[in-house]
């Protein structure tokens, strides 16, 4: 996996006044962002010392969790690889965070420029970042709104403007549905996504993996700290599929996910920490 080996290990941050800080105006950097966090495990930038905080209190659970986001970015990268092997040359992606690493519309748009990616997030940070990104690229938007109300992002005006969605479309939910909680029915939010897809359109979904006490720290850590960060069983992520044709080789841990390389065995808590899967709609 490029760079995993390189970003093994989060590097204690000193301790930081907030007030100090950065932040765009009418950001409250006292609370942590589920965006920035994964910026921090990655290695960016655009993350304050809450947000750190968070990401280095993980990293004492889970020393190996940068590695494990690295796995998270790579599977992306494979995944929207094999959508577009697949003839899709539009994306919605939901809770796409912030800009760190390559994103859905570089890895689509090296092979076809012409590729059509909406952003989903509700970040204003993330906003700010990705339109200074995205201003000279007329083929991708990024769109301010809660992945939460599928009829509100669907209806945006911009999303529409920009994707067709008569012609089949690659969803992509990485990293966000581990991140709503039972009573935000996130079966229902799911099933709404899924409903707009026409014939031929993929789901593309990962998320944070349940294995008995191995998870259950890290579990209580995020609903304690970041206020969100559910861990759920195989059969359980695999159910978002429903309806679904899985791609081979079904719901799986993010490394064994169609590997360019030679997966190391025996697998880690931070190889199976997030399962990835891709289905078609019929």
């Amino acid at each position: 996996m490029p760079d995993a080996q390189n970003h093994s290990h989060v590097q204690a941050h000193a301790v930081t006044d907030p007030l100090k800080e950065w932040a765009p105006q009418g950001i409250d950097i006292s609370k942590p962002s589920i965006a920035r966090v994964y910026d921090a495990l990655l290695g960016g930038k655009d993350n304050f010392a809450v947000d750190r905080a968070i990401a280095d209190h993980f990293a004492q659970l889970l020393p190996e969790v940068q590695q494990a986001a690295w796995y998270e970015r790579a599977v992306l990268g494979r995944g929207v690889r094999y959508l577009f092997e697949q003839g899709i040359r539009q994306f919605i992606d939901l809770g796409s965070g912030l800009p760190t690493a390559r994103n859905t519309h570089q890895v689509a748009q090296e092979h076809a420029p012409d590729t059509r990616v909406v952003y989903i997030d509700n970040d204003p940070i993330v906003l700010a970042h990705s339109q200074a990104l995205l201003a000279e690229n007329p083929n991708t938007t990024v769109i301010n709104a809660d992945l939460r109300s599928p009829q509100e992002v669907l209806d945006h005006p911009r999303l529409r403007s920009l994707l067709d969605l008569d012609q089949p479309v690659g969803l992509m939910l990485l990293g966000v549905i581990h991140h709503l909680n039972d009573h935000e029915n996130p079966d229902g939010i799911v099933q709404a996504y899924k409903d707009v897809l026409p014939s031929g359109g993929y789901m593309f979904l990962t998320h944070f993996v349940a294995d008995g006490e191995r998870t259950t720290g890290l579990e209580k850590m995020l609903l304690a700290e970041l206020g969100t960060g559910r861990f759920r069983t195989i059969e359980k992520i695999t159910s978002y599929f429903d309806g679904l044709e899985l791609a081979e080789p079904g719901v799986v841990s993010n490394p064994l996910w169609r590997p360019d390389e030679p997966v190391p065995t025996p697998l880690t808590l931070t190889e199976t920490l997030i399962a990835a899967g891709i289905g078609r709609k019929p």
